[in-house]
């Protein structure tokens, strides 16, 4: 009897422009010790190795990020990279991703998880992996794995909880896009909300079932990845991108949550070192050459020569490659906003002849 595999499928594209100056093209976020002492993608792929086997795990990313990524990962082989031609989001890239596991077993179980979160302990996320392909299984519908709130999140998308299904599985009432303060602490006084991971488990079939159904922006390209077709550069051509969230699960009525119990982080700015490293007693985390003196609740990223704190309270500061960043924790999940401001500077420069 062929038994269909579990695969674990890992989301790593993207370079992290929230950790400039550490992250950067050559280096991306997830080759940076982020939520311990090792690479964020080196974590993933032995979690992922643990929970299916090594043979059962693939990279999905780009191909500008294969040498860096071998770079920590040696010993993986070739195969188990699946290099998207060009990025058009998770929708699209996850779609692709069950189409090649569904040409060997239509039945098999894809496990999609992020290359850049913190989870521990390992225990308790495989017992969580296990309850959510049991739903899919069972029910053929799409899973996710919601977390409790911990703190009044405006940066993450929440899941609003309908009836219990199963032990531990509820009913996706629906999903809320990144709320504003009061609502994320409406939602954690409420107790009917929790975080979405972004960690999803489905059948490949089921998968494609619902992208056919639900997802046009998708689905009008998926003749090319039938055997005989125009080919997966064809397939990301001819499609729009558009996430799994708003493309196939807020559109979809069969989708389940399994209520976590284990500790996660998206580690998705440079604030998130306070919850994955301990602070000093005065609130201060640093990794690198540092000294703070007078100093609170600061966040400090060295790694080529020493970073002096006096009298300075609620900071981050990063010193990497040559650049260093200072500005407010406060202001830290905005870097993005900041690059762009120092890209057009830097195009406007370039382009004046004076």
């Amino acid at each position: 009897m062929d038994i269909p595999p579990t695969i674990a499928v890992v989301l790593a594209g993207g370079i992290g422009s929230r950790f400039w100056p550490a992250s950067r093209p050559a280096r991306p976020k997830q080759l940076l010790a982020l939520a311990g002492e090792g690479p964020l993608i080196v974590d993933t792929v032995r979690r992922a190795e643990r929970l299916v086997g090594a043979e059962n795990v693939r990279l999905l990313t780009g191909a500008e990020l294969v040498a860096p990524f071998r770079s920590v990962l040696p010993e993986y082989p070739e195969e188990r990279f699946w290099v998207e031609p060009v990025a058009r989001s998770t929708g699209p890239a996850l779609t692709w991703a069950a189409a090649r596991v569904a040409a060997d077993h239509p039945d098999a179980t894809i496990v999609s998880l992020h290359a850049d979160h913190l989870i521990r302990p390992f225990d308790e996320f495989e017992t969580a992996i296990i309850r959510a392909a049991r739903a899919a299984y069972e029910r053929h519908g799409l899973v996710c794995l919601g977390i409790r709130p911990t703190r009044p999140e405006t940066g993450y998308g929440y899941i609003e909880l309908g009836d219990e299904t199963a032990p531990g599985v509820r009913a996706v009432r629906q999903f809320v896009e990144k709320p504003d303060l009061d609502t994320a602490r409406g939602y954690m006084a409420g107790g009917h909300h929790l975080w979405n991971s972004g960690i999803f488990v489905w059948r490949a079939g089921d998968f494609l079932d619902a992208v056919r159904r639900l997802t046009p922006e998708i689905s009008r390209a998926l003749p090319a990845l039938d055997e005989g077709g125009a080919g997966v550069e064809a397939f990301f051509d001819q499609v729009e991108p558009v996430s799994v969230d708003v493309g196939v699960l807020e559109r979809a009525d069969d989708v389940e949550v399994v209520v976590a119990e284990f500790e996660w982080d998206d580690v998705g700015t440079w604030t998130a070192l306070a919850r994955s490293r301990a602070a000093d007693r005065d609130g201060n985390v640093a990794i690198g050459d540092a000294a703070l003196v007078e100093a609170h609740d600061n966040i400090v990223w060295s790694e080529d020569g020493r970073v002096v704190l006096f009298g300075v309270d609620d900071l981050v500061v990063v010193h990497s490659g040559g650049e260093t960043l200072v500005t407010r924790r406060e202001l830290a999940p905005q870097l993005k906003r900041a690059l762009t401001r120092l890209n057009s500077n830097s195009d406007e420069r370039r382009e004046d002849p004076q």
